[in-house]
This record gives C-alpha cells, sequence and structure tokens, in this order.
C-alpha cells in the first residue's frame, strides 16, 4: 500500500509542479484567439466549455492502454509503478501538453503536419502513413476489446476464428457507433455523451481503489519487495514493460486525440489543465489498475504473491484476452454484482469512446493532406468509408497480436512527437539575434529539454524492443545485448543529429 499511495502523490504534486514549469517554457499567450474562435464551421472547430473538454480528453486517451496496457505491464512486478508516475510526469505529460497546445498555435492541425513543419516535408508524408496505421490498428483493439468484455454480460452469439472467439453482434453494434461518431460534428455525440462517461469511468475507478485499500491493502505489490522482472515468458523488462505499459505513461496516440480539443479550446490557459491533466488522471487511472491486477490474485493463506497469482491465472487461458478476464474478475469480485456491471460499463466506454475519435483523428488527417473542405457531410463519408472497411478487416486478426504491433506503433509515434517538441522549443528559446538571445533566461534557452530527455529515453525503448520483442527481429537471448547496442548508437545519432541542426540553426 504504501508504494501505491506514494505514486498517487507523486502524480498529483508533478501536476502542480512540473506541470506548472512545462506552462511556462512553452509560454502561453492568454490574449491569443484560438482555432475554435478564428475559423468556427459547426463540425470540428466547436468551441466548449473547458471543463466539458477536459473530460472528453481524458475519455479520448483513456482508452484500452491505461487499463488494458497497466495490468499486462504488472506482469513484469513492481516496476510498473514507477514508470506509470515518472513516465506520466516527464514525458506523457510534456507529450500530451505540447501536441495539443502546437495544434492550438497551428491553427488545430493534425499531428502529422504539426510534426512535418517542424522536422521536415519528408518525415511528414512518413507520420502521415504511421500515423493512419496506428489508428487503424488502434481502432480495431478498441474494438474487440469491449466487444468481448459486452459478451461477458449476455447470451449474444461469438463465433470461433482461427483460434480466437469474436463477439460478433456486440463488433457490428460498436462498429455501427463508430461510424456515427466519426462523422457527425463534434457536439453531437462527443459533446454531449462523453463527459458522463468520463465521469463514470472516474467514479469507478475510485471505486476500486477504496475497496483494494480498505480491504486488500496488506495484499499490494511493493516496490520495496524488489524490481527484478517477475514476467515468466523470458522477455526482458526493458524495453517491454515501456511499450506494454503505453497510454498510462506516454502514448503517440495521445497526439493524435490533443488535436481533436485543441479545436474547442477557447483560451491557452486551460491547455493544462486540459491536455496536461487529463494525462495525471489518465495515469492514476493506470496505476489504480495496475495494483488491483497485483493484488487480487494474492493468496495469504498460501504464500502465493500477487502477481505470481496473476501469472498463474493468465497461464490458465492461454490465447484468451487476459487483461478483459482480469477486469471482469475485479469488478465483479470487488464491487458486487451491480457495482461490478458498472465498473465494466466504465471501462467499456473509456475504449469505445476512444476508437471513435480514433477514426475521427484518422479522417481529419487525410482531410488536412488533401485539403478537403470537411463541411458536406458527403466529403466525410468518401474519407471514413475506407477506414471503417480496414478496421472491419482487422477484427478478424487475433487481438494480442494486434495489440503488440499497435504498442509499438503507438511508442514510436510519441518519439517524432517529443522530437518535434524539441525542436520546436529550441526555436523559440534561440529565435532573433545573437544580442537578444544573451539576455533571454535559461528557462527560454534550455526549456527544450523537457521534450529532449524524454525523446532520448524513448528512441531507446522503440529501437531495442523492434530488435528484441518476438513480433521484430526476435533476438535470441545471449544476443539481446546487440539489441541494446544498436538502440544506443541510433540514439545517440539522434542526438547528434539534433545538435548539429542546432549549431546550424543558432
Amino acid at each position: 500500500m504504501i508504494s501505491f499511495l506514494i505514486a498517487l502523490v507523486l502524480l498529483e504534486v508533478g501536476f502542480f509542479t512540473y506541470g506548472v514549469l512545462v506552462e511556462k517554457i512553452f509560454g502561453v499567450e492568454p490574449d491569443r484567439k484560438t482555432p475554435a474562435l478564428t475559423k468556427p464551421d459547426g463540425v470540428d472547430f466547436v468551441p466548449m466549455a473547458p471543463w466539458r473538454i477536459f473530460l472528453i480528453q481524458f475519455l479520448n486517451i483513456a482508452g484500452l492502454g491505461p487499463i488494458f496496457g497497466a495490468i499486462m505491464g504488472i506482469f513484469y512486478g513492481p516496476a510498473a509503478f514507477l514508470w506509470i508516475v515518472f513516465g506520466t510526469i516527464f514525458a506523457g505529460g510534456v507529450h500530451d501538453y505540447l501536441s495539443g497546445m502546437l495544434s492550438i498555435r497551428k491553427g488545430g492541425a493534425s499531428l502529422p503536419e504539426i510534426v512535418g513543419d517542424e522536422l521536415g516535408k519528408h518525415t511528414k508524408k512518413f507520420l502521415r502513413i504511421l500515423s493512419l496505421v496506428l489508428l487503424i490498428l488502434l481502432t480495431t483493439t478498441f474494438l474487440s476489446g469491449p466487444a468481448t468484455l459486452l459478451q461477458g454480460l449476455d447470451s449474444l452469439q461469438a463465433i470461433p476464428y482461427h483460434g480466437h472467439v469474436i463477439p460478433i453482434a456486440w463488433v457490428l453494434i460498436i462498429f455501427c457507433y463508430y461510424a456515427l461518431a466519426t462523422v457527425l460534428p463534434v457536439d453531437k455525440l462527443i459533446g454531449r455523451f462523453y463527459p458522463i462517461f468520463g465521469a463514470i469511468l472516474l467514479f469507478m475507478g475510485l471505486g476500486i481503489m477504496v475497496v483494494m485499500l480498505g480491504w486488500h491493502s496488506s495484499e499490494m505489490p511493493e516496490v520495496f519487495d524488489g524490481l527484478h522482472n517477475r514476467q515468466t515468458n523470458g522477455l526482458p523488462l526493458f524495453p517491454m514493460m515501456f511499450v506494454s505499459i503505453a497510454c498510462g505513461a506516454i502514448s503517440g496516440f495521445h497526439g493524435t486525440q490533443s488535436p481533436i480539443m485543441a479545436r474547442c479550446i477557447t483560451n491557452e490557459r486551460q491547455g493544462r489543465w486540459i491536455f496536461y491533466g487529463a494525462m495525471v488522471a489518465e495515469g492514476i487511472l493506470a496505476l489504480i489498475w495496475a495494483a488491483a491486477a497485483g493484488t487480487f490474485f494474492a493468496n495469504p493463506e498460501e504464500g502465493v504473491y500477487g502477481i505470481d497469482g496473476l501469472q498463474a491465472f493468465a497461464a490458465q487461458h492461454p490465447g484468451e484476452n487476459i487483461a478483459a478476464l482480469v477486469i471482469d474478475k475485479v469488478s465483479r469480485s470487488w464491487l458486487g454484482k451491480v457495482g461490478g456491471i458498472l465498473a465494466i460499463i466504465g471501462v467499456i466506454a473509456a475504449p469505445i469512446t476512444s476508437g471513435d475519435t480514433a477514426l475521427r483523428s484518422a479522417r481529419l488527417i487525410v482531410a488536412d493532406f488533401m485539403h478537403m473542405d470537411q463541411r458536406p457531410t458527403p466529403h466525410r463519408l468518401e474519407i471514413a468509408l475506407p477506414l471503417f472497411i480496414c478496421v472491419f478487416g482487422l477484427v478478424f486478426v487475433d487481438f494480442n497480436v494486434i495489440w503488440r504491433y499497435f504498442a509499438w506503433t503507438n511508442q514510436t509515434l510519441a518519439c517524432f512527437t517529443l522530437w518535434a517538441g524539441t525542436v520546436w522549443l529550441f526555436k523559440k528559446g534561440h529565435q532573433n539575434a545573437s544580442p537578444i538571445i544573451e539576455n533571454r533566461s535559461k528557462m527560454d534557452r534550455f526549456g527544450f529539454l523537457i521534450a529532449l530527455i524524454p525523446a532520448l529515453f524513448m528512441t531507446m525503448v522503440c529501437t531495442s524492443y523492434i530488435l528484441i520483442a518476438p513480433e521484430g527481429f526476435d533476438l535470441p537471448i545471449e544476443q539481446r545485448w546487440i539489441g541494446y547496442v544498436v538502440a544506443g548508437i541510433v540514439t545517440f545519432v539522434c542526438l547528434d543529429i539534433f545538435f548539429l541542426w542546432a549549431k546550424r540553426h543558432k
């Protein structure tokens, strides 16, 4: 319990200290008019109240990642708590804030346009493809995941397909909803109902936390028990855990969602509460579910450690969606029948409402690079229909396979966003003539470090992951050192390229 409570306090302190520092380094301009005010179109650029935008942003980014990812991450041990806390404060919060605020400064631009403006036209083209691939994979995971949970609440037919079960009826129902939310104006479905679902998700997470602290505190994992790898599948803690826990620490997907709300914000001062604040709230949610999964399966009478019990439970259900099963068991057991169903509905709403905004973001990305006006409904359908076809086809691929490829693509996208933020902050702190630079504060001149440091770390994570992971080059255990060396070289080269560019820019 001590580790959990300390982590919870650190997340809250991080918002009011490091979050304020990030805001100062960026330099908000309260008098600057936002895109929601300068070019409202009634479809995507729609002014909304700050509290409503916060809950929508939280729900958009709090999909399967902070819940499913946190559950899969705790398999590696209590080290997951440290990554959730420090990843949220120093990486995820910075990433989300910069992607949202840069979108505001660039007229509500989508992520590939933002990154491309800072890293070059070739990067922009690559990011357009990478973002679309990520969003299609994510929508697929956020379609099959909640459909599996809903299947457990009723008797609608599920069909076997190549070794895994597809709850086809729920897939079709959710898919139809996705189509509506993707095409309709942002204030019709998203603006009206998402704040309610966001509040439910937060409330149910707090319910799990209260039961866990009140009745199972002695069984909770502790960092003091050791940070060694508890995973039994032979995969290393680094970089695997740092990719498994994506949305609960840092996620490239968030960068695709922030521009949606950047088109609705009416004052730049709202940015820290909406973008950085929603990331901290998501970190708290991830912390709760990681602790719950690592606590629930403990058996003190038999001397079974919670994470060991979780490993045993997973071994009993090979090929199944373990995270969904854990959510179902924890919610029903700790909150009772009614509370359990409400909690499951809460974690169902999160991925569904992230899946549809993922498709909406994909539509906006395509519309931006095709320069297609989105006010006419036929224009929106013209872009959305091919996306719907791709998503529905991928539903018949094993969820666990889709999730692994999504996880790496997701974190790789976060790398590009952080590098773009590094370049923008460097240019902001070193613009104009050298005499002026001498009079600039250290915060202006060295503020880019808040993005550079997590950019380097995530570059190391993503490069080593693709070399070591089974879905990558799958280096054998005795050759994994090669993956770390190559990842270190790639990270150093990226840093060297940045400093060479910075020297020329100055």
